[in-house]
C-alpha cells in the first residue's frame, strides 16, 4: 500500500522518531546517506528535498556546481534496525535545485530509471516492467588485502573453506568443509550460517522486501543467496539496495564479512545477480505464448532478441567492475553464451519452467550484483524494447549442451566480452538504443566510460602477484 507524505510525518510523530536518514544510491550503487533531526523534514521535503553538496559524490557535479537535493520517497520509509537511536529511513532521488521545480538530477541513477518507466509508457509496448533479481554474496570470517608499490596480496578465509580440512582450530578442527563447487544445499553442520540467512531474511521482510526464501550456493567457501520476489522495476532496485545493506550489516553483526565481489576466490563458483523480467500491459501478461516454443510470445521473442543484441553494450551496466569478468570466462558453468535456452545454465537468457501466462518470463543469466540496480534494469529494459521494436530475432532456442560442443560448433555462437573494457568500447559502439527517449544521455554514457577506464587502468599499471609464479625467474 502507497504512503502519502503525510502518513510518514504521522509515523514520525506517533512512533517517537529522533532522526530521519535518507540514502541514495550513488553512480557505483553504493548508498549513500545523510542523517537529519526528524524535525527538518515536513511536507515541502518531499517535493523540494533536502539540500547537500553534491561535488564530494564520485562521477557527479563539479565544485562550482554542487548544490543538490535529496528528494524523499515515502512509499520507502521504513524504521531502520541498525541504528541504536530511534531512526526512520527512507530512500531518495536527487533533484537539481537550480532548475526550475527542482527538475530530477539527470546523473541521478533512480532518476535515470523512472526515465526508462516513462519512455516504456511512451512507447505504447508496455505499461508495466517486473524485475525480479537474485543477488549472491559470500560470507568471510576474515579478509585481509593490500596493494602498494613494493607488494600486494589478498586473503579471505572462512570456517566453511575446503582449504581450511587440516588447519588448527580453537577446541580442534571438526573437519565439515565444503569441498569446492559442493555448497549447493547441504545442512548443518557443514552449512555455518543458517541462522545468519535467516535473520538477513526476516530483517529483509520486517523492511517491505517481499520474502521467499534462503540457501548455501555452489561455491564451498561460503557462497550464499537469500530470495526475493519481483516487483516493478524502481521498487525491484530499491529491494536490491536494501538486500545489500541488510546482508552486510548482519554479517557484521555476527562477526562476519558479507561481499558481493562476483569472483573473490579462485578456482570455484563465482557470484552473479540473475534477473528475471517481464512486460506487462493493461494488467495482463505480454511474453506468453501457447503452443510456441518455451511458450514464449512474439513480444518475448523480439525482446530476447534485443538483449542478445545489446548484451555486450549494456554489460558495461550489468558487470561494471574489472572482477566481473574473472566470472564471465568461456568453458566453465558461468553464463557467456549469447543464446537463450529453456532450461541450459550456460546460457545468458534461460527460460525458466513456469505454470500459466502470468509467470512466464525470462532470466538474464550474466550480470552480476556490483552491477547498479537503478542502471542495469534500465538498460535490459532499453534493450528488449529496442527488440520488440525493431523486431529483432533472437533466432531458435540452444538446448544443446554446451559443454560437449565441439570447438567449431562453440565458434558459432557470440559470447559476452571478455574484459571491462572491451564492454565499454561496445557500449560506446552501441549506444543509440539507451539514449531513446533520453534515457541515458550522451553525457551520462560518456561520464560512466571515463570513470570505469580508470578502474581498467588502475588495474593494467599494477604487477599482479601470479605474474611473479609465471614469470620470476623466466
Amino acid at each position: 500500500m502507497s504512503k502519502t507524505p503525510q502518513d510518514v510525518l504521522r509515523q514520525i510523530k506517533d512512533n517517537g522518531i529522533e532522526f530521519i536518514d535518507l540514502k541514495f544510491s550513488d553512480l557505483h550503487g553504493k548508498w549513500q546517506h545523510l542523517t537529519v533531526c526528524s524535525d527538518m523534514v515536513d511536507e515541502d521535503s518531499f517535493q523540494e528535498g533536502l539540500a547537500f553538496d553534491g561535488s564530494s559524490i564520485r562521477g557527479w557535479k563539479a565544485i562550482n556546481k554542487s548544490d543538490m537535493s535529496m528528494i524523499p520517497d515515502p512509499n520507502t520509509a521504513w524504521e531502520d534496525p541498525f541504528y541504536r537511536h530511534k531512526t526512520l529511513s527512507m530512500i531518495c532521488s536527487i533533484g537539481d535545485p537550480r532548475t526550475e521545480g527542482c527538475q530530477p538530477y539527470d546523473r541521478c541513477p533512480r532518476s535515470l530509471a523512472q526515465r526508462a518507466l516513462n519512455y516504456l509508457n511512451s512507447t505504447g509496448v508496455a505499461d508495466t516492467a517486473f524485475f525480479g533479481p537474485e543477488p549472491e554474496f559470500f560470507i568471510f570470517d576474515d579478509v585481509r588485502y593490500n596493494s602498494s608499490e613494493g607488494g600486494a596480496f589478498y586473503s579471505v578465509d572462512t570456517i566453511e573453506a575446503p582449504w581450511n580440512t587440516g588447519r588448527l582450530e580453537e577446541g580442534g578442527n571438526l573437519a565439515y568443509k565444503i569441498q569446492l563447487k559442493e555448497g549447493y544445499f547441504p545442512v548443518s553442520p557443514n552449512d555455518t550460517a543458517q541462522d545468519i540467512r535467516t535473520e538477513m531474511l526476516s530483517t529483509m521482510g520486517s523492511l517491505g522486501v517481499p520474502i521467499e526464501k534462503h540457501h548455501h550456493e555452489v561455491a564451498g567457501a561460503g557462497q550464499h543467496e537469500l530470495g526475493m520476489k519481483f516487483a516493478q522495476l524502481i521498487e525491484a532496485a530499491d529491494n536490491v539496495m536494501i538486500y545489500k545493506y541488510v546482508v552486510r550489516n548482519v554479517a557484521k553483526k555476527y562477526g562476519k564479512t558479507a561481499t558481493f565481489m562476483p569472483k573473490p576466490v579462485f578456482n570455484d563458483n563465482g557470484t552473479g545477480m540473475h534477473v528475471h523480467q517481464s512486460l506487462w500491459k493493461d494488467n495482463q501478461p505480454l511474453f506468453f505464448g501457447q503452443g510456441t516454443y518455451a511458450e514464449l510470445s512474439q513480444t518475448a521473442r523480439w525482446y530476447i532478441g534485443g538483449i542478445l543484441k545489446h548484451a555486450p553494450a549494456f554489460l558495461a551496466f550489468t558487470n561494471p567492475t574489472t572482477n566481473s569478468y574473472k566470472r564471465l570466462v568461456p568453458g566453465f558453468e558461468a553464463p557467456v553464451n549469447l543464446v537463450y535456452s529453456l532450461g541450459n545454465r550456460s546460457a545468458a537468457v534461460r527460460i525458466p519452467l513456469t505454470s500459466g501466462p502470468k509467470a512466464k518470463r525470462l532470466e538474464f543469466r550474466s550480470g552480476d550484483a556490483l552491477a547498479n540496480p537503478y542502471l542495469a534494469f534500465s538498460a535490459m529494459m532499453m534493450a528488449g524494447i529496442d527488440g520488440i521494436k525493431n523486431q529483432i530475432d533472437p533466432g531458435q532456442g540452444c538446448d544443446e549442451d554446451l559443454f560437449e560442443m565441439s570447438a567449431e560448433e562453440l565458434a558459432k555462437i557470440n559470447t559476452v566480452p571478455c574484459s571491462l573494457d572491451a564492454a565499454l568500447d561496445a557500449l560506446d559502439a552501441d549506444r543509440a538504443f539507451l539514449t531513446e527517449g533520453g534515457v541515458f544521455t550522451d553525457d551520462f554514457i560518456d561520464n560512466w566510460k571515463t570513470i570505469k577506464m580508470e578502474e581498467v587502468q588502475e588495474l593494467r599499471q599494477r604487477p599482479h602477484p601470479y605474474e611473479f609464479t609465471m614469470y620470476y625467474d623466466a
